[in-house]
C-alpha cells in the first residue's frame, strides 16, 4: 500500500547500454515536499535515472510509481500531464521568445487554452496573471522582456526551471540547475529556486555536482556509484558516511 505522503517510488530499476550497467537495481522513495539531491561521480547513473523517471528512457526492469500509479512505460508528455516536470542540464528555452513569453507559453500549454479559443480573452488574462506571478517568484522581473540570448547564463538556467515550474508539477526534476554558472551566482539562483518550490510545497529531485549547494539546500541526499544507490540520508549523515567519503569524496 502506498503511503499518503509518498510521491515517488523507484523499485529495482535497471537500465543497461550494451555491457554498461547504467542503473543496476536502483530503489528509493521520495515523500511529499522533500527536496532530494542525487549525487555521485561521473558515470554513476544520475542523468540516466532522471531520464527514466521523466520518461525519456524506459528501464529494462523495475517500476516507477508516481502518486500510486505505475508510470514506468508512459511517455514524457503523459508524465507531464500527471504532474512530473523537469529542467535540463543545458537550459532548454526558446531563444526567439522573451523570458515572459517562454513562461506564459508553458502556462497556456498546461491549461490547454490553445485548444479552446472560445473564451480566449478570459483564459489569457488568467494565464498572464499566473505567468507574472511565476516571474516574480523567480526574481526575473528585470529580464522578463529580454530574449534568453540577452541575459546571463545564470538567469537563463532560472528561466528553464521556471518553465518547468509553470507546468504546476507535483514532482519537479532538476538536472544540474547551477552547472556552468559563476560561483558567485550559484547561491542566489538556489535561493530563488528553493524559495519558489518550498513556497508551493513542490516535491523536487536535484542532480547536482556542487556539494556545497547540495548540503545547504536539500533535505536528503541519495549517493549513487556504478549504477547503484551507495547511501542515502540527511546531509549531516552523508558527511559522516565513511563509504561515501572513500568512494565519492576521496
Amino acid at each position: 500500500m502506498v503511503m499518503e505522503m509518498e510521491v515517488l517510488r523507484v523499485i529495482d530499476v535497471k537500465k543497461y547500454f550494451g555491457g554498461v550497467r547504467a542503473l543496476d537495481g536502483v530503489s528509493f522513495t521520495i515523500d511529499r515536499g522533500e527536496i532530494v539531491a542525487i549525487v555521485g561521480p561521473n558515470g554513476a547513473g544520475k542523468t540516466t535515472l532522471i531520464n527514466t523517471i521523466s520518461g525519456y528512457i524506459i528501464p529494462d526492469q523495475g517500476q516507477i510509481i508516481f502518486m500510486g500509479h505505475d508510470v514506468t512505460r508512459l511517455s514524457p508528455i503523459e508524465r507531464i500531464r500527471m504532474g512530473i516536470a523537469r529542467s535540463f542540464q543545458f537550459a532548454n528555452v526558446f531563444d526567439n521568445m522573451s523570458v515572459y513569453e517562454n513562461i506564459l507559453s508553458a502556462v497556456i500549454s498546461r491549461k490547454g487554452y490553445t485548444r479552446n479559443l472560445l473564451n480566449v480573452v478570459d483564459t489569457f488574462e488568467d494565464a498572464i496573471a499566473e505567468a507574472e506571478e511565476i516571474i516574480k517568484l523567480f526574481g526575473l522581473e528585470d529580464v522578463a522582456h529580454f530574449y534568453p540570448t540577452e541575459i546571463s547564463y545564470g538567469d537563463r538556467k532560472l528561466v528553464d526551471v521556471a518553465i518547468a515550474f509553470a507546468l504546476n508539477p507535483k514532482l519537479l526534476l532538476m538536472d544540474e540547475p547551477t552547472s556552468g554558472v559563476a560561483t558567485k551566482e550559484k547561491d542566489a539562483i538556489m535561493q530563488k529556486i528553493t524559495k519558489a518550490i518550498r513556497g508551493r510545497g513542490v516535491t523536487s529531485i536535484i542532480v547536482e555536482h556542487d556539494m556545497d549547494i547540495v548540503f545547504r539546500y536539500t533535505d536528503r541526499i541519495i549517493v549513487m556509484h556504478q549504477g547503484k544507490v551507495l547511501a542515502e540520508g540527511k546531509p549531516d549523515e552523508i558527511l559522516q558516511n565513511d563509504e561515501v567519503k572513500r568512494v565519492f569524496m576521496g
